[in-house]
């Protein structure tokens, strides 16, 4: 219980003072990429939320708005679909920045599985759904344990380890790898297994 507390109360500072930091970039992001490319400069989704809820992801666009959307995720940063702030973007993971907005609504909480589709539950056993039990992160033990390199079993493994040993100080664990990551711009793309696999943009 007080875990639960301290990680909703921690959701709201961190997301609300980053907003509030970062509403600069914010505003410069959405100026580049409208300029980049026609089309809206924020991506809406319905993903799954706590006990599979369904809710409205936000991302920063960085795809082309003629290309389906729930296709395979680009295996690298010549893929064509990806406009050109969208590279950079993805580079650094800035695209995931208006989940903030998710988070200060409660929809997700900072760290915690990477949100999936509404449709992809279907497709798990009863031990993979456990991941829902949580709600989803803006990043999680699959982001910092290999990202783009893991089969998408791993990541739902790693998902449900997350839900049995979830704790503070694993949070800021994994938070203070994220930004390592994220500077070293590591397994940004899908790696081998990405011609095998549905390996849709997450």
């Amino acid at each position: 219980m007080f875990y639960r507390f301290s990680k909703r109360l921690f959701d709201i500072v961190v997301s609300l003072a980053a907003i509030v930091l970062l509403l600069p970039l914010f505003i410069l992001l959405f100026i580049l990429i409208k300029r980049d490319s026609p089309g809206p400069a924020i991506f809406c989704q319905r993903r799954a939320g706590l006990n599979g809820r369904p809710f409205t992801l936000y991302k920063f666009r960085t795809m082309r708005t003629d290309i389906d959307p729930y296709g395979p995720s680009p295996k690298d940063a010549c893929d064509r679909r990806i406009t050109g702030i969208g590279r950079r973007l993805r580079e650094y993971s800035l695209d995931e920045l208006p989940q903030l907005f998710n988070v200060l609504a409660g929809q997700m909480s900072i760290v915690g599985p990477r949100p999936l589709y509404v449709e992809q539950i279907a497709e798990w056993d009863d031990n993979q759904k456990r991941r829902l039990l949580v709600k989803p992160g803006l990043t999680g033990l699959a982001q910092i344990s290999g990202r783009g390199q893991l089969t998408r079993e791993a990541k739902l493994e790693l998902d449900v380890k997350y839900v049995d040993s979830a704790s503070f100080w694993l949070d800021i664990t994994i938070i203070f790898k994220t930004i390592f990551g994220i500077l070293t711009r590591r397994d940004i793309y899908e790696g081998r297994y990405s011609e095998t696999q549905d390996t849709r943009e997450k």
